[in-house]
């Protein structure tokens, strides 16, 4: 049938089955726009309040269902606006693919009103960008963008269409969507055998899990390999759920501000076994001491990632469900009651602890965790806020834990979490900020009413940037350089400004009835929590320290009373 480029594009939309779309309309894109008000029956789309909103939303709106985002911006300062939120896609691996419009092609090159490169600024944060200037090249086009998005380490693509191309006509006719089958050719038997022969020599294996175990729904198996082999597990930030969290085995998170149980354990494994983590250096602390006493294996889609922050002993290259089937296969089953037993002792020693005289952040969290009985999605935005989330409540399922791990990106939370409510309309869904995360995109309060998206927003309100200033605390001598917030905002009266319900809360005794009320609220409500400027996340290892050098609040005390 003979279509515009507009009408091509949103056929091609629903080839892909894509039922949401999140964006900001504007000049060049309008064809676009005109053509989805025709289709509004099956593509929603979601107006956000900034066009960075929108790429979150669309990034939450993967990160919950599994499926491709996707978002929509006009030329010029609407595409730049993207970017942050295509470059935190494509940090975390993200499938997500962005649809801007460019100026006619007569008008490209020539400076003209809101023209900018948008393919080549954004090509250095995506798998692939291009730009569109023949309408017969659209409907490949757009096809070839989500094959892409979607296949082997998923991440984001841009794809650029000039306005022209939206208005001419061409023939179209359906396609349905390739199949998009696991990575599998790069697995070796040899390097599965290796991996078995490794595991089974080893006393005292550690496995790692990382974001990838989230992408290529690697749940079961992980969970399988840990009791067939009784290995004790430790999580990145992005891997966080893949493991069920209140699983024995479970140490909790590796890194800076990971337990001192995961920590202390992997300085004394005598194998590691990474699934699906890149070795970042949050995880990692001084690479060159990193798990240095193990024999290492490493289990990812992506060969750049072997051998490129850690040396591994040996590596399975490929999807890492069937990596992991095929090693579970090989390999017999194990018992470490020694080494479970020394890990329990570690765990012991280490808890994660906290005041609980007071209102804290992690006080809000384990009640935040009581009252939804874990079942929540939790995103967050970037902070000491994101760090206690990650730490006091229980992530049992994948998906339900959505934050900017690589990009870290402030700001990011409420976007992801009208994503992820649009994804699942079925969950609960809270956002935890900070203040100073919240200032940044809050604007987003609106669209989420607007838009009848009822999300929970927790604002840990200290009046600071609170891990800057906490750097600045430990490592600055106090200097807190442009790190304090004390401005007299009112967080309540902006939420109910924006048509929100508004909630303040100052002391322990408060947060239960403010939690309940949330979740019995017809639409987005967001909780200001007053806590202490001087509070601080624990434990903490020095950025470039080893890991196991990590110190809490009582490591602090003693130092400085020496």
């Amino acid at each position: 049938m003979l279509l515009n480029g507009s009408e091509i594009l949103i056929e091609c939309l629903k080839e892909q089955g894509v039922d949401t779309v999140f964006g900001y309309p504007g000049g060049t894109i309008l064809n676009v726009y005109d053509a989805l008000y025709q289709h509004s029956d099956e593509i929603h789309h979601v107006l956000t309040s900034h066009e960075q909103g929108a790429a979150h939303a669309a990034d939450g709106y993967a990160r919950a269902s599994g499926k491709t985002g996707v978002v929509f911006a006009t030329s010029g300062p609407g595409a730049t606006n993207l970017v942050t939120g295509i470059a935190t896609a494509y940090m975390d691996s993200v499938p997500l693919v962005a649809f801007t419009c460019n100026v006619g092609l007569p008008l490209l090159g020539k400076d003209s009103f809101q023209e900018v490169d948008i393919a080549g600024i954004t090509m250095p944060v995506t798998k692939y960008s291009a730009i569109v200037k023949d309408v017969r090249q659209l409907a490949p086009m757009v096809r070839r963008a989500f094959r892409i998005a979607r296949s082997g380490r998923p991440g984001p693509v841009l794809i650029d269409i000039t306005k022209d191309v939206t208005a001419a006509k061409c023939e179209y006719s359906y396609e349905a969507p390739e199949r998009i089958l696991p990575k599998t050719d790069k697995i070796r038997n040899e390097d599965v055998e290796a991996a078995a022969r490794l595991i089974e020599e080893s006393e005292r294996p550690v496995i790692f899990v990382g974001g990838g175990a989230i992408a290529s729904g690697a749940f079961e198996e992980i969970r399988e390999l840990a009791h067939k082999i009784d290995a004790p597990v430790c999580d990145t930030l992005m891997g966080k759920g893949a493991f069920d969290g209140r699983d024995p085995l479970y140490m909790g998170m590796l890194g800076m501000h990971g337990t001192k149980t995961a920590n202390v354990s992997l300085h004394h494994c005598d194998l590691l076994i990474a699934c699906g983590a890149r070795f970042s250096d949050r995880d990692t602390g001084k690479t060159s001491q990193f798990a240095h006493q193990a024999k290492i294996i490493h289990l990812d889609i992506d060969a750049a990632e072997i051998n490129k922050n850690v040396i591994c002993d040996t590596a399975v290259v490929g999807d890492l469900k069937e990596s992991l089937k095929r090693i579970l296969h090989a390999v017999r089953e194990l018992k470490h009651s020694d080494w479970i037993e020394q890990v329990q002792t570690f765990r012991a020693l280490h808890p994660l602890a906290y005041d609980k005289s007071r209102l804290t952040g992690p006080y809000v969290i384990e009640e935040l965790y009581r009252v939804t009985d874990g079942n929540a999605i939790i995103t967050t935005d970037v902070g000491q806020h994101q760090m206690w989330a990650a730490q006091y409540y229980s992530y049992k399922d994948p998906r339900t834990f959505l934050s900017s791990g690589g990009l870290g990106t402030m700001g990011f939370g409420f976007g992801a979490a009208m994503g992820a409510k649009t994804a699942r309309p079925d969950k609960t869904v809270v956002n935890i900020a900070g203040d100073g995360c919240f200032r940044m995109n809050m604007n987003e309060v609106i669209s989420s009413v607007r838009n009848g998206i009822k999300v929970i927003e927790i604002v840990m309100n200290n009046e600071v940037l609170g891990m800057v200033r906490q750097w600045q605390h430990l490592f600055y001598g106090e200097r807190y350089s442009s790190t304090v917030l004390s401005d007299g905002i009112d967080f309540v009266k902006i939420a109910e400004g924006m048509g929100a319900v508004g909630i303040r809360v100052t002391k322990k005794e408060e947060v239960e009835e403010a939690l309940k009320r949330a979740l019995e609220a017809d639409r987005t409500v967001v909780i200001d929590c007053r806590i202490d400027k001087d509070d601080m996340v624990f434990p903490m290892a020095p950025a470039g320290k080893p890991i196991e050098s990590a110190f809490d609040q009582t490591d602090l005390e003693k130092s400085n009373e020496e």
